[in-house]
Protein backbone atom coordinates (compact mmCIF):
# COMPACT_ATOMS: atom_id res chain seq x y z
CA UNK A 1 0.00 0.00 0.00
CA UNK A 2 1.38 3.37 -1.03
CA UNK A 3 1.80 5.80 1.83
CA UNK A 4 0.86 9.52 1.40
CA UNK A 5 4.51 10.49 1.79
CA UNK A 6 5.72 8.07 -0.97
CA UNK A 7 2.87 9.16 -3.30
CA UNK A 8 3.78 12.82 -2.85
CA UNK A 9 7.45 12.08 -3.59
CA UNK A 10 6.57 10.17 -6.78
CA UNK A 11 4.45 13.08 -7.98
CA UNK A 12 7.35 15.48 -7.44
CA UNK A 13 9.71 13.26 -9.50
CA UNK A 14 7.12 12.99 -12.29
CA UNK A 15 6.59 16.77 -12.43
CA UNK A 16 10.36 17.37 -12.54
CA UNK A 17 10.77 14.94 -15.45
CA UNK A 18 7.91 16.56 -17.38
CA UNK A 19 9.38 19.99 -16.79
CA UNK A 20 12.78 18.84 -18.13
CA UNK A 21 11.21 17.49 -21.33
CA UNK A 22 9.23 20.69 -21.89
CA UNK A 23 12.27 22.93 -21.39
CA UNK A 24 14.95 20.99 -23.27
CA UNK A 25 13.09 18.92 -25.84
CA UNK A 26 13.25 15.17 -26.09
CA UNK A 27 16.01 13.59 -24.06
CA UNK A 28 16.73 10.11 -25.39
CA UNK A 29 18.41 7.70 -23.06
CA UNK A 30 20.47 5.17 -24.91
CA UNK A 31 23.11 2.58 -24.29
CA UNK A 32 26.50 3.97 -23.24
CA UNK A 33 28.61 5.03 -26.22
CA UNK A 34 32.44 5.19 -26.21
CA UNK A 35 33.46 8.79 -25.68
CA UNK A 36 30.09 9.96 -24.27
CA UNK A 37 30.50 12.82 -21.83
CA UNK A 38 27.57 11.47 -19.82
CA UNK A 39 27.14 7.69 -20.27
CA UNK A 40 23.65 6.70 -21.32
CA UNK A 41 22.64 10.06 -22.86
CA UNK A 42 23.49 9.26 -26.44
CA UNK A 43 26.54 10.36 -28.48
CA UNK A 44 27.51 13.45 -26.50
CA UNK A 45 31.17 13.35 -27.43
CA UNK A 46 32.33 16.04 -29.88
CA UNK A 47 34.60 13.63 -31.76
CA UNK A 48 32.99 11.48 -34.40
CA UNK A 49 33.79 7.77 -34.09
CA UNK A 50 36.45 6.50 -36.46
CA UNK A 51 35.19 4.70 -39.51
CA UNK A 52 35.58 0.97 -39.22
CA UNK A 53 36.79 -0.73 -42.43
CA UNK A 54 34.54 -3.53 -43.65
CA UNK A 55 35.60 -7.06 -42.76
CA UNK A 56 38.40 -8.32 -44.96
CA UNK A 57 39.30 -4.85 -46.30
CA UNK A 58 43.02 -4.06 -46.61
CA UNK A 59 44.31 -0.75 -45.26
CA UNK A 60 45.87 1.47 -47.93
CA UNK A 61 49.64 1.05 -47.94
CA UNK A 62 51.92 4.07 -48.45
CA UNK A 63 54.01 3.96 -51.65
CA UNK A 64 57.49 2.53 -51.45
CA UNK A 65 60.47 4.80 -51.99
CA UNK A 66 60.88 3.44 -55.51
CA UNK A 67 57.19 4.05 -56.31
CA UNK A 68 57.36 7.58 -54.90
CA UNK A 69 60.38 8.50 -57.04
CA UNK A 70 58.49 10.65 -59.56
CA UNK A 71 58.99 14.13 -60.95
CA UNK A 72 55.60 15.34 -59.78
CA UNK A 73 56.22 14.24 -56.20
CA UNK A 74 59.60 15.89 -55.78
CA UNK A 75 59.38 18.73 -58.33
CA UNK A 76 55.67 19.57 -58.78
CA UNK A 77 54.93 21.78 -61.76
CA UNK A 78 52.74 24.16 -59.77
CA UNK A 79 55.49 25.00 -57.26
CA UNK A 80 57.62 28.06 -57.98
CA UNK A 81 61.27 27.78 -57.01
CA UNK A 82 62.63 30.74 -55.05
CA UNK A 83 66.16 30.17 -53.81
CA UNK A 84 68.66 32.98 -53.10
CA UNK A 85 67.16 35.25 -55.74
CA UNK A 86 66.77 32.44 -58.26
CA UNK A 87 63.13 32.22 -59.27
CA UNK A 88 62.11 29.52 -61.74
CA UNK A 89 59.38 27.07 -62.57
CA UNK A 90 59.48 23.48 -63.63
CA UNK A 91 58.26 22.73 -67.14
CA UNK A 92 59.21 19.45 -68.80
CA UNK A 93 59.67 16.22 -66.85
CA UNK A 94 60.36 12.58 -67.59
CA UNK A 95 61.29 9.51 -65.58
CA UNK A 96 62.08 5.85 -66.00
CA UNK A 97 63.94 2.79 -64.78
CA UNK A 98 66.41 2.57 -67.68
CA UNK A 99 69.12 5.08 -66.81
CA UNK A 100 70.72 4.85 -70.24
CA UNK A 101 67.83 7.08 -71.38
CA UNK A 102 69.54 9.97 -69.59
CA UNK A 103 72.63 9.77 -71.80
CA UNK A 104 73.28 12.11 -74.71
CA UNK A 105 75.16 9.34 -76.49
CA UNK A 106 73.60 6.00 -75.55
CA UNK A 107 76.32 4.11 -77.37
CA UNK A 108 78.81 5.44 -74.80
CA UNK A 109 76.89 5.11 -71.54
CA UNK A 110 78.78 6.95 -68.78
CA UNK A 111 76.59 5.15 -66.21
CA UNK A 112 77.58 1.66 -67.28
CA UNK A 113 78.35 -0.64 -64.34
CA UNK A 114 77.59 2.09 -61.78
CA UNK A 115 74.33 0.50 -60.57
CA UNK A 116 71.83 3.23 -61.44
CA UNK A 117 68.30 1.98 -60.66
CA UNK A 118 66.02 4.78 -61.90
CA UNK A 119 66.01 8.43 -62.90
CA UNK A 120 63.95 11.60 -62.92
CA UNK A 121 64.81 14.43 -65.33
CA UNK A 122 63.24 17.91 -65.21
CA UNK A 123 63.70 21.33 -66.79
CA UNK A 124 63.60 24.68 -64.99
CA UNK A 125 63.06 28.04 -66.69
CA UNK A 126 64.36 31.11 -64.90
CA UNK A 127 61.77 33.86 -64.57
CA UNK A 128 64.00 36.93 -64.85
CA UNK A 129 66.61 35.77 -67.37
CA UNK A 130 66.67 33.55 -70.48
CA UNK A 131 68.44 30.77 -68.59
CA UNK A 132 67.24 27.17 -68.71
CA UNK A 133 68.46 24.45 -66.37
CA UNK A 134 68.35 20.69 -66.74
CA UNK A 135 68.33 18.52 -63.61
CA UNK A 136 68.78 14.75 -63.68
CA UNK A 137 68.37 12.79 -60.45
CA UNK A 138 69.66 9.20 -60.40
CA UNK A 139 68.75 6.65 -57.73
CA UNK A 140 71.25 4.08 -56.46
CA UNK A 141 71.03 1.22 -53.99
CA UNK A 142 72.96 2.98 -51.24
CA UNK A 143 74.99 6.08 -50.41
CA UNK A 144 78.26 4.30 -51.20
CA UNK A 145 77.14 3.56 -54.76
CA UNK A 146 75.98 7.15 -55.23
CA UNK A 147 79.30 8.52 -53.95
CA UNK A 148 81.19 6.20 -56.32
CA UNK A 149 79.05 7.42 -59.23
CA UNK A 150 79.65 11.06 -58.25
CA UNK A 151 83.39 10.44 -58.38
CA UNK A 152 83.17 8.72 -61.76
CA UNK A 153 80.91 11.36 -63.29
CA UNK A 154 82.44 14.46 -61.72
CA UNK A 155 83.57 15.94 -65.03
CA UNK A 156 81.07 14.20 -67.31
CA UNK A 157 77.92 16.29 -66.89
CA UNK A 158 77.99 16.89 -70.65
CA UNK A 159 77.36 13.16 -71.15
CA UNK A 160 73.76 13.63 -69.95
CA UNK A 161 70.98 14.64 -72.30
CA UNK A 162 69.92 18.24 -71.62
CA UNK A 163 66.20 18.49 -70.80
CA UNK A 164 64.74 21.56 -72.49
CA UNK A 165 61.67 23.42 -71.17
CA UNK A 166 59.39 21.94 -73.83
CA UNK A 167 60.80 18.43 -73.49
CA UNK A 168 62.25 18.32 -77.01
CA UNK A 169 65.83 17.16 -77.68
CA UNK A 170 68.41 19.97 -77.69
CA UNK A 171 69.35 21.21 -81.16
CA UNK A 172 72.52 20.01 -82.79
CA UNK A 173 75.53 22.26 -82.31
CA UNK A 174 76.93 23.57 -85.59
CA UNK A 175 80.69 23.48 -86.08
CA UNK A 176 82.95 23.41 -83.04
CA UNK A 177 81.07 26.00 -80.97
CA UNK A 178 79.51 24.56 -77.81
CA UNK A 179 76.83 26.16 -75.67
CA UNK A 180 78.17 28.02 -72.66
CA UNK A 181 77.24 25.92 -69.61
CA UNK A 182 77.65 25.68 -65.87
CA UNK A 183 77.37 22.21 -64.33
CA UNK A 184 77.38 20.46 -60.96
CA UNK A 185 77.41 16.77 -60.06
CA UNK A 186 76.70 15.95 -56.42
CA UNK A 187 75.52 13.02 -54.33
CA UNK A 188 72.65 13.33 -51.84
CA UNK A 189 72.05 10.22 -49.78
CA UNK A 190 71.78 7.34 -52.23
CA UNK A 191 70.83 9.72 -55.05
CA UNK A 192 73.00 11.64 -57.50
CA UNK A 193 72.05 14.99 -59.03
CA UNK A 194 73.40 16.34 -62.30
CA UNK A 195 72.57 20.03 -62.82
CA UNK A 196 73.43 21.92 -66.02
CA UNK A 197 72.43 25.49 -67.00
CA UNK A 198 72.51 27.10 -70.45
CA UNK A 199 71.02 30.09 -72.19
CA UNK A 200 67.82 29.37 -74.07
CA UNK A 201 69.40 30.65 -77.30
CA UNK A 202 72.30 28.17 -76.86
CA UNK A 203 74.87 30.99 -77.00
CA UNK A 204 78.44 29.76 -77.06
CA UNK A 205 81.21 30.45 -74.60
CA UNK A 206 84.23 28.82 -73.06
CA UNK A 207 83.46 29.72 -69.46
CA UNK A 208 80.09 30.22 -67.70
CA UNK A 209 79.08 33.71 -66.67
CA UNK A 210 77.60 34.72 -63.33
CA UNK A 211 73.97 34.13 -64.35
CA UNK A 212 74.68 30.53 -65.33
CA UNK A 213 76.73 29.87 -62.20
CA UNK A 214 74.03 31.30 -59.92
CA UNK A 215 71.29 29.33 -61.67
CA UNK A 216 73.20 26.06 -61.43
CA UNK A 217 74.10 26.58 -57.78
CA UNK A 218 70.50 27.36 -56.77
CA UNK A 219 68.91 24.63 -58.90
CA UNK A 220 71.44 22.05 -57.65
CA UNK A 221 70.55 22.91 -54.06
CA UNK A 222 66.83 22.55 -54.80
CA UNK A 223 67.48 19.21 -56.52
CA UNK A 224 69.50 17.77 -53.62
CA UNK A 225 67.31 19.01 -50.77
CA UNK A 226 64.57 16.31 -50.91
CA UNK A 227 67.11 13.48 -50.97
CA UNK A 228 69.83 14.61 -48.57
CA UNK A 229 68.24 12.90 -45.55
CA UNK A 230 67.66 9.56 -47.29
Amino acid sequence: MTTPRRSRRNRIVLWCALAGVAAGGVWVVSRPHPGDLLPGLGPTSSKAPAAVPPPGAQAAQPPTEAQAFTAERYFPAQRTIDQDGYRARRTAARQGADCVETQADRAHDALKDLGCQAYVAVAFSRADQPVVTSVTVLRFNDAGAAAKAAQALGDKAAAFAFTLPDGTPPPAVNGTAKPMTAARVAAAGHYLTVTVSRYADQRAGNAPDQALQESTRAAAYVARAPFSWM
